[in-house]
């Protein structure tokens, strides 16, 4: 079960460092635990999350803090329906002396990207997106680029103002390992937020905490985090309940239009370890599967009309599925 001593060194090494970068985010972002957490799990899995919520509960804010605390490429890119998928990738300029073409590389070409409101954008600048998030490659022209590593797209939409607003294709929203529903702050958190925020000359710096080496080194650790047959045998039968709940005594089938993809099973595995590395473990244990089982299914499954018509939430289907499917 164990992983070599070295290994053990490192995980609680880069345990202690998130604590550490958790802590610096704090002196801006007040709460919010529960979105810092899955933030640096998709760090952790070198992989991109959706955020979504009402404006003013610091999806933005948190974004920029973790980027800020990292020795990192940034670009913030703000999604409106008049963007290009140029004005994403880069293009081809022409230089008249020499007669040339050379390539200017867009803000996609950095470590992490936060895409502002990216359901405002039309298709065509969705779909130029899943190239860089699937692939980690950009291609202008005739030409491929590789994208640096890390790289992480990190999106935010709003759920109540949906005028002018695109659905995201279901190809893209998979891509994402997680999809977060954002809260509102308790009343002690909110009184916090008036201490720090209403500071307008003396709101703190972050200092750098981790450098891309330490990042790089995260993901490669989630090789050596243990996980038990028992807990991937039950993964895939939480996944395979989403597509054929009669399979396992669940009358959902008439709910759900499409289950989860394997990606799923492959999204769920890495994002408990990077929970396990988190907490300073070199094995997982079932609490880590629930802690990212809602965010990395909830996008995943499409619900049919008559779920929609009878208010059922994605939530409550995956409720269902966790009592009926157990633990072995």
């Amino acid at each position: 079960m164990s992983v070599d001593n070295d290994a053990k060194e490192r995980i609680a090494f880069h345990s202690n460092q998130i604590k550490l970068i958790k802590n610096e985010i704090s002196k801006l972002v007040v709460g919010q635990e529960y979105m810092i957490d899955r933030l640096l799990v998709s760090l952790i899995c070198d992989s991109h999350v959706l955020l979504e919520g009402v404006p003013g509960l610091a999806k933005t804010l948190s974004v920029t803090s973790l980027a800020a605390v990292l020795s990192t490429g940034f670009k913030r890119i703000q999604f409106t329906p008049d963007l290009l998928p140029s004005d994403l990738l880069g293009t081809m300029i022409y230089n008249q002396k020499s007669g040339d073409f050379s390539i200017k590389k867009g803000p996609l070409f950095s470590n992490i990207i936060l895409a502002d409101e990216i359901n405002r954008a039309p298709a065509k600048v969705q779909s130029a997106l899943l190239e860089a998030m699937q692939e980690k490659q950009i291609s202008i022209g005739d030409t491929t680029f590789p994208l640096s590593r890390p790289y992480m797209v990190l999106a935010t939409q709003n759920p109540i103002d949906q005028e002018g607003t695109y659905p995201l294709p279901e190809a893209q929203v998979d891509r994402f390992l997680m999809k977060l529903n954002i809260s509102y702050p308790s009343k002690q958190e909110e009184l916090a937020i008036i201490d720090i925020q209403t500071k307008i000359s003396d709101k703190p710096d972050l200092n750098p905490i981790a450098s891309e080496a330490d990042i790089l080194e995260m993901n490669k650790l989630l090789d050596s985090v243990f996980i038990d047959d028992s807990l991937k045998e039950y993964v895939v039968d939480l996944v395979r309940a989403t597509r054929k709940s009669s399979d396992y005594g669940l009358a959902l089938d008439n709910l759900i239009n499409f289950g989860a993809s394997p990606r799923a099973i492959i999204a769920l595995i890495k994002a408990a370890k990077a929970f396990a590395i988190i907490s300073g473990r070199d094995w997982v244990s079932p609490e880590d599967l629930d802690a990212v089982v809602y965010d990395v299914l909830r996008h995943r499954i499409i619900l049919s009309y008559e779920a929609l018509a009878q208010r059922i939430t994605v939530e409550e289907i995956i409720s269902e599925i966790l009592k009926k499917v157990k633990l072995v």
